[in-house]
C-alpha cells in the first residue's frame, strides 16, 4: 500500500472502530466493570480504546440509560462501576443480532464479489 492507501484505510477503519467500540463497552459491562477494567477488557479482546475516548462514551451511555454506576470506596482507590442497566440489555441484545446480521451481508458480498 503506498501513503494516501494507508491514510485512507486508517480513517476508514476509525470509523469502523467508532460504533464498535460503544457496542462492545455495552457487552464488557453485563459484568461491573470500571473504567481502567473496561480499557484492559477491550484492548485483550482486539479492541484498543484510548481513555480520552472511553471515558465520555462511558458518562453518555450513563446518560442514555443504558448504564448505571456505582461507587466502590472499599478499596485504597475508589472506583466507578458501570454495569448494563435492563434498557442497556435490550439495546446490547439488539445490536448483537444487527451485528451478526451485517457481518452475514459482508461475507455474502465478499465471496460473491471474489475472482
Amino acid at each position: 500500500m503506498n501513503d494516501n492507501e494507508d491514510k485512507a484505510l486508517a480513517a476508514h477503519e476509525q470509523e469502523l472502530r467508532r460504533g464498535t467500540v460503544v457496542f462492545a463497552s455495552l457487552v464488557a459491562c453485563r459484568r461491573p466493570q470500571y473504567g481502567y477494567s473496561l480499557l484492559t477488557t477491550l484492548t485483550e479482546t482486539g479492541i484498543p480504546t484510548e481513555a480520552n475516548t472511553l471515558y465520555p462514551l462511558l458518562r453518555r451511555l450513563e446518560k442514555q440509560g443504558l448504564l448505571t454506576s456505582v461507587w466502590n470506596t472499599e478499596q485504597a482507590r475508589p472506583r466507578k462501576y458501570y454495569t448494563l442497566t435492563d434498557s442497556g440489555a435490550e439495546v446490547a441484545a439488539a445490536l448483537h443480532s444487527r451485528w451478526l446480521e451485517l457481518n452475514s451481508s459482508i461475507t455474502k458480498l465478499w465471496k460473491d464479489g471474489t475472482p
